[in-house]
């Protein structure tokens, strides 16, 4: 059984984390659909955007930070992102390769 405080904690990480993924979200959808930026530097900032979001997610809504005890869990996250950039990755260059070929 939790403690009434434990759980407004949580609930406020909670709140806070969709607070900030609402805004990062409408932030990068407005510097897209306003033309706020240049297009290289606004692909950049985007960018920038969608990383901060992730890590928003990965601290608010799956609780994971840098103590001992979850880092089992980052690793585990590491190692799926690994996998699948370099099955994107690889994709990507058989498809590349197959564009030249064509032309």
């Amino acid at each position: 059984m939790t403690s009434p405080r434990i759980e407004r904690r949580e609930t406020l990480t909670y709140v806070i984390g969709y607070a900030l993924a609402l805004l990062l979200t409408c932030a990068a959808f407005a510097l897209t659909y306003f033309h706020w930026l240049a297009p290289r530097a606004g692909f950049y900032t985007v960018l920038c955007l969608g990383l901060a979001q992730m890590l928003v997610h990965f601290r608010c809504f799956l609780h994971i930070d840098l103590t001992r005890s979850a880092r089992a869990d980052l690793q585990l996250i590491l190692f799926s992102s690994l996998i699948i950039a370099l099955m994107v990755g690889g994709t990507l260059v058989i498809l590349f390769n197959l564009r030249a070929r064509m032309l």
